[in-house]
């Protein structure tokens, strides 16, 4: 009777080396997630990976037991964003823990759904799969006090300009779906191997078709719909790349960055620019409250200069400040700031825009009562928080129209498409990306202001202190660039193209609204049928 005693311990060394490989699929997964956008080998990324890169996941989630998928879905958020966000721990070592454990708790609950979906529906589950991926990226990690748009995968494709130009219907949710699918397909066919690899490929070859259909007709589309720009009202901007963060080192640095600032403009402005911009808080202390209040006489001679500087010049400009402001509470009037882009001509502050969304911990905490040791820990790091804006601001320079998103909101679908529908004729994106000291660190967020250009038919100038300076027109090209993190200036012939309206435009992130839609209807037919099916007979 002792060979009946076997079968436990060979059971028990197969659901190990299972446990294993399932543990390698996600670690597998994470890496090519991160190798298909820019990343710690290629500044450019290797965008094709995108299209396999989940394929894993999907693998694991058909695999494993129920238990393990929210743990699968915690360890893969955090391991994914470890490696994607490297970058962060130049920030603050913290950073890099807290934005891989917010994305490990949003997949926690995401991979037990996508698993009931390929129980739910065994066959052609990897559709709804798909739809259900996007709508983890735009619900989950787009909305909310954490949003967080780096890593949507339809980014991933910022160069492969014929198919990123159907986000002009989609937004780049679109995108994503195109990206996710296969990953989901492949998951399907190799869910148990290569066993039976034929028989899975026949029983799910019509959706594999219809997706190169769509795919195919998503690239006809980008072509066939590319803006002929030659007839395009053009505006010079000048972009000033000072190549250092002033915010370190006090009244030193500020006076240091203003020196560089007026000699790189003095040369650009030798090429006859209408606009000359500068970069988010390029210059700190705030003009306007140490022009009325005079709190520091050393601070004010600064700003008296900056001020003398811009009344000597015949062109505006437009740069980055700390805006501070009185602002009456309960126990009388305190000062508030304001993350601000603010226009000058001659000196004269002509309008001023306050930043709207503000970076969650390190702009923003409005948790200070729930959670008073996270925000006296913030303020002890020396965070400095802001006022939030309300207002999409569009100012007005040469007869151009342009608003001016703030470091990553240009990373926002939604609210620069609120500036166009504003009357912005062209965004001018005002980013500090030089605290990163990571030229992958800028090319993602330059790759995800290429969507807003084709999102909208319109041109995105990006105005960095040391990240990625450049202009992006309506086909999502990028026609000037300035090398990433050296001292110097671009000015640039930015093309004003406002013939025509998008879809996402006036429609905005309509599409995994859609999708949502059409997986709950899914879903739900599916549980009605099952409920009222007749019983079977035996």
């Amino acid at each position: 009777m002792e060979p009946l005693l076997c079968p436990a311990p060979v059971t028990r060394y197969r659901g190990f080396r299972e446990f294993l490989l399932q543990i390698g699929l996600l670690a597998l997964s994470c890496l090519l997630f991160a190798l298909s956008f820019p990343n710690f080998l290629s500044t450019e990324g290797w965008f094709p990976l995108g299209f396999v890169c989940i394929c894993p996941v999907f693998i694991v989630l058909h695999r494993c037991r129920w238990g393990l998928a929210p743990v699968y879905g915690f360890l893969y958020g955090l391991a994914s964003y470890a490696l994607f966000a490297y970058w962060l721990g130049k920030f603050h070592p913290l950073t890099l823990i807290i934005v891989p454990l917010i994305f490990a708790v949003l997949y926690l609950p995401t991979f037990p759904i996508l698993k009931a979906v390929d129980r739910l529906f065994p066959k052609y589950g990897f559709i709804l799969q798909s739809c259900l991926w996007v709508c983890y990226e735009y619900f989950l990690k787009t909305n909310g006090f954490t949003a967080f748009s780096y890593g949507s995968l339809g980014y991933s494709q910022y160069r492969f300009l014929p198919l990123i130009r159907v986000a002009s219907l989609t937004g780049v949710w679109g995108v994503s779906l195109l990206v996710v699918f296969p990953s989901a397909w492949l998951g399907s066919v190799l869910k148990d191997g290569l066993r039976g690899l034929g028989a899975s490929l026949k029983a799910v070859r019509i959706p594999a078709l219809a997706y190169a259909a769509v795919l195919s007709a998503a690239v006809v589309f980008g072509i066939a719909t590319k803006s002929d720009l030659s007839d395009a009202r053009s505006w010079k901007v000048a972009m000033v790349q000072h190549n250092m963060d002033p915010w370190w080192g006090g009244y030193k640095s500020y006076k240091e960055a203003l020196d560089r600032l007026m000699r790189l403009s003095t040369e650009a402005l030798k090429e006859k620019p209408d606009l000359v911009a500068w970069s988010e808080t390029a210059f700190v202390p705030a003009i306007d409250w140490h022009t009325r209040y005079r709190p520091d006489n050393e601070t004010y001679a600064l700003v008296k200069t900056l001020i003398g500087f811009l009344e000597s010049q015949d062109v505006p400009f437009l740069f980055g400040n700390d805006d501070g402001r009185l602002k009456r509470t309960d126990g009388g009037e305190v000062r508030v700031d304001y993350n601000a882009a603010i226009l000058f001509d001659k000196g004269r502050i002509e309008k001023t825009y306050w930043k709207i969304h503000l970076v969650p911990f390190t702009e923003n905490f409005p948790y200070e009562k729930a959670f008073p040791g996270i925000y006296t820990a913030l303020k002890n790091a020396d965070t400095h928080f802001w006022e939030k804006g309300r207002a999409y601001t569009v100012f007005e320079a040469a007869g151009t129209r342009f608003s001016t998103p703030i470091c990553f909101e240009d990373t926002f679908g939604s609210l620069c498409r609120n500036f166009y529908r504003s009357g912005a004729e062209v965004l001018v994106n005002l980013t500090n990306d030089s605290w990163s000291f990571s030229v992958t660190a800028a090319v993602q967020h330059m790759s995800m202001a290429v969507f807003r250009a084709v999102e909208n038919k319109r041109t995105v100038v990006r105005s960095t202190n040391g990240g990625y300076t450049c202009v992006i027109d309506p086909n999502g090209r990028i026609t000037a660039s300035a090398p990433p993190f050296r001292e110097t200036f671009l000015v640039a012939d930015v093309p004003v193209y406002t013939r025509e309206t998008t879809l996402y435009t006036l429609w905005g992130d309509w599409f995994p609204w859609a999708l949502l839609a059409g997986s709950a209807a899914a879903i739900a037919w599916l549980l009605l049928r099952r409920r009222f099916a007749p019983p079977r007979l035996t």
